[in-house]
């Protein structure tokens, strides 16, 4: 079931921080085992902005 979203449970983007280029290789990792194939990897990384041409800092 998909987790309703509403004002009330948004974070405010200057909240945010980037994740450290150790996460984000590991979640690439991830994401790299998982996908079905290089297409849905590569669509994944950058849904999640860790992809390959994303700056991670």
């Amino acid at each position: 079931m998909a987790t309703k979203t509403t004002a009330e449970n948004d974070i405010p983007d200057e909240e945010l921080e980037p994740v450290t280029d150790e996460t984000a290789r590991q979640a690439q990792r991830v994401v790299a085992a998982y996908a079905a194939d290089a297409d849905e990897c590569r669509m994944l990384l950058s849904m999640l902005g860790i992809g390959p041409s994303a700056k991670i800092d």
